[in-house]
């Protein structure tokens, strides 16, 4: 019976169309159309919409950010694209991927990431930054809103009876036109100025500090239009906007104190939020969004009031953005401007009328924030270039504004074309922010500005002081010694580069004789004359990515992190426990500006010598959360660290001589390999099973090997060997490689007569330094510094100078280490240092040699030293 009535209920539906039937079970293996909307089971169709608008937003973003540009115009180009101007012209696009009755899901997932991304907005902003420039904040950002605002009230008039929108005050649309005109995007702000390395510039303090009080500022005028528009009387409005003000001062003096004092408890000001302190600070943002949204507010007010009362001490502001920012950015926020751009219709911009307006507003946005700027900054006695790029910076519209645009289009302030009026504005403001700024502020323009200010030059260019100083005279006088050090710092390189540092330093010291007992009181000792000590000076580099945490750690701290980073501070008291002396900082800098950041260091100190180390894992970052063991071959291999350490020499040569260190145990530590696990077990084999504290190094002796094949790289290298050989602790072997010109095997082939007389100046010189460098070697390096000459076919050459170094190095196993130097290119091997086509490989990073004694296993560390700047001429 029962089975008779299930047949006349699933009749009864198939005949009638029942809508309610549940859906076939197997899916499209019964036939069901995936990307048909179904009620009752939305997310299928959302999966398929998410992952068209982030695919979309990825590929546009790839060669925007060539132009560098922020990602926020590649998800709202990639929105129109898939929008009713570009995809949604195709016949059943539209119903088939963005059916409006799916929209509401649509929506609701893409408001959820808007109200949490505003939360992260307010946590970027370091209310701490305007307090400190409040003066300069305050001008600047008033008059980069009040002309904006004016002209966008002007220009609101002739918008509103053009295009007449419906049931809207004009009041209420003037108010919001300015609001659109006088706002500036300070999140793309921030990203901007940081890669631009100007945060800590006079532009970019000024900058910041003004476009917080100009963000929030903007926010309160947004309340205000919403409120207005939601209420149906100015009274209600009024009503509405007094308890967003007393919700406010809930949030900050009844709210902020305890939610703070739960932090501390918790440990999450010191040590970053704990998970329940995460879950806890988002119930806050919903309901502060919930609360300002019931009272005619939009929701994302109460998430950003939220965002200004979290504290940012102990760095729990940029922890807590860590946690939550990556899937807010790649997920929620391109769906809303995604959907931005689904509503914005450059179709409608389709008469003279209506893109003369849109050239009006282009002309009013960039007009009243570059005047605006300009006019405030000059005022606070900044140079006219200096003003007039705040005044462009100010300019910058980005994602910030489009939320705006967003929110009035919801509220009826805007229709359709007007709203795509002002995102075509929004677009070309935040496009044009990065070229103007460039462009008015390059950096030979920001040298200057930092040497005029110093009092180093006039205005013209010409040194107030005469460049020839005692030190520079000592200087010249020592042209072949490392007398001022610039060491790339990396954590896992540390133990190589300490040791590299004694072997150069002033070697250790003689105590002080004793003062005899029958010396006349009224007789003074002779004063002991110091030697200047070497200059070290220590950079370290942190990445700077495209997520909002790694820009607030530059805005908040960049200019605290030389004084806590433990890398640099181990560096400092190392240095300065060996009478040496050292200045170290840490640059936040994108992956491709590394090589530029090192070189820019160089030339600032005036470093003779830059030693870069080469990555232990063959990365250029330094993930150190879980140490893993890289072979060789993995360890040379990496293309993004060849890139570097090749552009970082490249660029070196017009500046100082340079050089690569690989580390191989150099300082007497040996790295183990992965123990094998022991087959029998004893109570003293577990006892013994834990670490036993090494030994200090009782043979702190270094062996240096240098083949010297001629060419400046390698005169520069043999400089440097008999610099490092003064230690008491070094012995260096010098063998010259030798082979004629017109002999030997591998030169059958006969040289040109230009190529030959070359070769055989440079042999010329390499011949005259050896005799003159051994001849008169100082005492104390007799014995310990041997030269010697072999002769070997040009073919072998290289092969010849891997086995010398095989005999020669690594002999004494329990030593502090030993190195092999030499030059990066020689010319009578056929090696320049040309730039390379593609991608670099080993070879053309290090050299031939050097690569065979890498692939060669030699068991020494290798430095190779490439001549650059002053040591070109040696």
């Amino acid at each position: 019976m029962e089975s008779a009535i299930k047949m006349i209920a699933r009749a009864a539906a198939a005949s009638t169309g029942n809508s309610t039937a549940a859906p076939p079970q197997a899916g499209i293996l019964e036939g069901a159309n995936p990307t048909r909307y179904t009620p009752s089971n939305p997310i299928t169709l959302f999966i398929i919409q998410a992952s068209i608008v982030i695919i979309f937003c990825q590929l546009l973003h790839y060669p925007l950010r060539l132009l560098n540009q922020p990602r926020v115009i590649a998800e709202v180009i990639g929105g129109i694209l898939l929008g009713p101007s570009v995809m949604m012209r195709i016949p059943g696009f539209k119903q088939a991927i963005f059916p409006a009755e799916s929209m509401p899901v649509f929506s609701n997932v893409a408001n959820l990431g808007l109200i949490i991304f505003l939360f992260l907005v307010a946590l970027e902003v370091d209310v701490r930054m305007f307090t400190s420039n409040w003066k300069v904040a305050a001008s600047v950002g008033l008059a980069g809103m009040i002309l904006p605002f004016g002209l966008g009230f002007a220009i609101a008039y002739g918008l509103f009876h053009q295009f007449n929108p419906k049931d809207i005050d004009f009041g209420v649309f003037g108010l919001f036109i300015g609001t659109a005109l006088a706002i500036t995007a300070f999140p793309v702000l921030c990203r901007i100025l940081t890669e631009l390395n100007l945060l800590r510039s006079n532009v970019g303090v000024t900058v910041l500090a003004a476009g917080i009080g100009n963000d929030v500022t903007g926010w309160i005028l947004l309340a205000l239009c919403v409120a207005l528009v939601n209420n149906s009387s100015g009274l209600a409005a009024l009503w509405a906007l007094l308890c967003c003000i007393g919700w406010t001062l809930l949030l900050i003096f009844a709210v902020r104190p305890p939610f703070i004092w739960i932090l501390r408890r918790t440990g999450s000001l010191q040590n970053g939020p704990t998970q329940g302190m995460v879950a806890l600070t988002l119930l806050m943002v919903l309901t502060s969004a919930f609360f300002t949204g019931i009272i005619g507010v939009h929701p994302i007010f109460g998430a950003f009031l939220v965002g200004l009362i979290c504290p940012h001490d102990g760095g729990f502001a940029i922890k807590l953005t860590e946690k939550i920012e990556d899937l807010i950015s790649v997920l929620f926020l391109p769906l809303y401007f995604a959907m931005s751009g689904l509503s914005t219709n450059l179709g409608a911009l389709n008469d003279g009328i209506t893109w003369g307006y849109v050239i009006a507003v282009l002309i009013c946005a960039f007009s009243g924030k570059i005047i605006g700027g300009t006019l405030a900054a000059r005022a606070n006695k900044l140079l006219w270039r200096e003003s007039l790029t705040i005044g462009c910076l100010m300019s910058c519209k980005g994602l910030v504004e489009l939320i705006v645009l967003n929110i009035g289009l919801q509220a009826g302030i805007l229709d359709e074309r007007t709203f795509t009026m002002f995102v075509v504005m929004a677009l070309v403001t935040t496009v044009a922010t990065t070229p103007l700024t460039k462009a008015l502020y390059p950096p030979w323009y920001q040298k200057k500005v930092e040497k005029w200010r110093r009092g180093e030059i006039d205005w013209d260019g010409n040194p107030i002081e005469p460049s020839t100083s005692r030190t520079d005279s000592m200087d010249k006088l020592n042209d072949s010694q490392i007398r001022r050090l610039l060491v790339y710092l990396r954590l896992d390189s540390l133990p190589g580069l300490f040791t590299f540092i004694t072997l150069l330093g002033p070697g250790p010291k003689v105590a002080a004789p004793s003062e005899p007992e029958g010396e006349a009181e009224g007789e003074t000792a002779q004063p002991v004359r110091v030697k200047r000590p070497l200059e070290v000076h220590g950079l370290r580099i942190i990445e700077l990515t495209e997520r909002t945490s790694s820009v607030m750690h530059v805005t908040e701290g960049e200019e605290f992190y030389s004084q806590r980073d433990p890398v640099v501070n181990a560096f400092r008291a190392f240095s300065q426990l060996n009478d040496l002396a050292v200045a170290g900082r840490v640059a936040v800098v994108p992956e491709d500006s590394y090589a530029d950041t090192l070189t820019t260091q160089a030339s600032e100190v005036s470093s003779d010598f830059a030693l870069i180390p080469w990555g232990e894992y063959g990365s250029i970052t330094e993930d150190q959360s879980v140490p893993f063991a890289v072979n060789a071959s993995e360890r040379f291999r990496g293309p993004t660290h060849l890139a570097f350490v090749n552009e970082t020499m490249r660029k070196a040569r017009a500046i100082c001589n340079a050089g690569i260190f690989v580390d191989n145990g150099f300082g007497g530590i040996t790295k183990k390999e992965r123990s094998e696990l022991s087959r029998t077990t004893s109570a003293m084999s577990i006892r013994s099973f834990r670490d036993t504290a090494a030994l200090p190094v009782a043979n702190k002796s270094h062996h240096i090997f240098l083949p010297f094949i001629g060419g400046v790289d390698d005169r520069v290298a043999l400089r440097i060997v008999l610099q490092l050989a003064k230690n008491p602790n070094v012995t260096a072997s010098i063998v010259h490689i030798n082979w004629h010109a017109d002999g030997g095997e591998g030169s059958h082939q006969p040289e040109s007569s230009s190529k030959q007389a070359v070769e055989e100046d440079i042999t010329a010189q390499d011949l005259g330094l050896l005799s003159t460098l051994q001849s008169s070697l100082p005492q104390e390096l007799i014995g310990r510094v041997v030269f010697s000459e072999i002769n070997v076919p040009r073919g072998t050459a290289v092969s010849e100078t891997v086995n010398v170094a095989r005999k020669t190095v690594g002999q004494t196993a329990k030593n502090a280490g030993d190195v092999v130097v030499l030059g990066r290119r020689h010319s009578r091997l056929g090696e320049t240092v040309a730039e390379t086509s593609g991608l670099p490989d080993l070879r053309s990073t290090v050299g031939g040699i050097a690569e065979q004694l890498i692939n060669g296993g030699v068991k020494a560390s290798i430095l190779i030293i490439q001549a650059g700047g002053r040591g070109l001429e040696m």
